[in-house]
């Protein structure tokens, strides 16, 4: 069920930007991952999606996913969820976005979203980070500006992930000093590149077929960083097809090694799952480590 303020609060909201009343109809969950609840909600003038969590917990996160939705939907590249309405209505904060009707893939989906995706890295700033915080997942993003690439993956990504995790306990001295030593490797390592707006988060969880059969992404984690951090990311839980790194190659081609710099990206997110679940993705952070 969604809370009453909450009910009411979008009802409101709904009914100040129509001719008509509007009245909630329809309350239907869907799945949300593992931190908001989510609801499919039903009116009389369409549908839309709502989702929300305690306000407390997680300060800001709506309104920050608001402001990264529609700076991607600025550039005018692929497809957002159009952002309606975000808010507190009692102890929870919600976010009310337009609803995406999901439709099978068209038959060039990959090829598209590649070139897409592209096309949105074409989008420059003059500095590596974003002018406000967000969250990657559950957990604080900091985006402070830096000239440089590799201070900003080291200070920003990196360094606050191990600081939380050698807070909590969850990684020894022998995983700082591996990281001490890639540090110095970095710069050799990484091509130099212009600041790009990155989607931040783009696994496969975080896109959707809309109504036209392309590609929709949801859930960013935005700042402007090397556009290598998204072909990881997409990489890391088993990747995408194949086409649709042919095609993003073919519009913003990747220097010669991408293959091999991923697994460096992607200790950013592994060690974002190091200090929200543990386990495993220690094992995966060390044996990065030892390979570089």
């Amino acid at each position: 069920m969604l809370p009453n303020k909450i009910h009411d609060a979008v009802e409101d909201f709904l009914n100040s930007r129509s001719d008509v009343p509007v009245n909630i109809s329809t309350v239907a969950p869907v799945s949300g991952g593992s931190i908001n609840k989510a609801f499919k909600l039903k009116t009389n003038t369409g549908k839309f999606f709502l989702k929300y969590n305690h306000a407390l917990k997680f300060p800001q996160m709506f309104e920050k996913e608001a402001k990264g939705l529609s700076l991607l939907s600025s550039a005018g590249e692929i497809e957002i969820p159009e952002v309606l309405h975000y808010g507190e209505a009692g102890q929870d904060a919600f976010l009310l976005l337009g609803y995406i009707e999901s439709v099978e893939q068209v038959h060039d989906f990959w090829e598209d979203f590649g070139c897409r995706l592209a096309k949105m890295h074409s989008h420059h700033a003059q500095k590596f980070g974003l002018d406000h915080d967000n969250y990657m997942g559950s957990l604080h993003q900091h985006n402070t500006f830096h000239n440089n690439w590799t201070e900003f993956f080291i200070e920003e990504r990196l360094g606050r992930q191990i600081k939380l995790a050698r807070e909590n306990g969850a990684i020894g001295r022998s995983d700082i000093r591996g990281f001490e030593s890639l540090y110095k490797r970095l710069d050799d390592i990484f091509p130099e590149t212009l600041p790009s707006l990155l989607h931040g988060d783009l696994w496969s969880g975080n896109f959707m077929v809309n109504a036209q059969g392309r590609a929709c992404l949801i859930d960013p984690a935005v700042y402007y960083g090397h556009p290598e951090i998204d072909i990881a990311m997409s990489k890391l839980f088993g990747g995408f097809n194949p086409k649709f790194y042919e095609a993003y190659n073919e519009h913003n081609p990747l220097e010669k090694g991408w293959e091999n710099r991923l697994d460096i990206y992607n200790l950013y997110p592994l060690m974002v799952h190091v200090n929200l679940f543990g386990g495993g993705y220690l094992g995966s952070v060390q044996r990065i480590i030892g390979r570089f």
